[in-house]
């Protein structure tokens, strides 16, 4: 199937400790910043993209793509940032019913996500969908229909949920899969180590 239309957000959260500190989607992979990666695998999928990302959006001025800090207040985590795109998407895009989401840390997602994440909670039929690979299921790429977004508000501030999966199985997610072999697309950079590797990846050709 072809994808309906879909917002595509890229959760550039906090500051990293593992990487001493720094905000860790301005790191460089190949001479782009882990957020540059990820914007353009996710850009071309999506009818719209924007980053999630709190603090001085200065250090954004050249990014193509509106950037928008939590729509609540207290750091509440990559689920903040999902409520964020949700109603983001229905004040500026109400045309759109739903978002796409990724990690700002993860620079070789797959081109054919978005689909695969709507062919997915299709043929299982349920509201949501979210990435795996191999026996890693990644609540964190996943889509969510922005009719959710009061439910999802109500679970923030009311119920005190603050992971993305206990709020997806809340609801019921489908699960599109991906191979780890030869590499997995949804490696994610924690470590100096990591970042290493997705720089020689990406001076390989990248994953597709």
């Amino acid at each position: 199937m072809t994808a309906p239309p879909t917002l595509g957000v890229v959760l550039a959260g906090g500051l990293s400790r593992r990487m001493g500190g720094s905000d860790k989607v301005l790191l460089t992979v190949d001479g782009l910043t882990l957020l540059d990666h990820a914007v353009q695998r996710l850009a071309p999928q999506c009818d719209g993209t924007l980053v999630n990302a709190n603090g001085d959006i200065a250090r954004f001025r050249t990014l193509a793509h509106p950037v928008v800090p939590d729509s609540i207040d207290g750091h509440l985590g990559p689920l903040a940032g999902i409520l964020t795109a949700l109603e983001w998407s229905a004040i500026h895009r109400p045309e759109l019913e739903w978002v796409a989401s990724v990690p700002g840390d993860t620079p070789f997602i797959p081109d054919d996500l978005v689909r695969r994440l709507h062919d997915a909670r299709v043929e299982a039929e349920r509201p949501l969908a979210c990435a795996s690979s191999g026996s890693q299921i990644h609540f964190a790429v996943g889509l969510w229909p922005v009719s959710l977004r009061h439910d999802l508000r109500e679970a923030l501030l009311e119920k005190d949920i603050r992971s993305i999966r206990d709020w997806a199985q809340l609801h019921g997610y489908a699960k599109a899969s991906w191979p780890i072999e030869p590499t997995d697309p949804f490696f994610n950079i924690n470590t100096p180590e990591d970042l290493a590797e997705a720089d020689l990846l990406a001076q390989q050709g990248g994953i597709r």
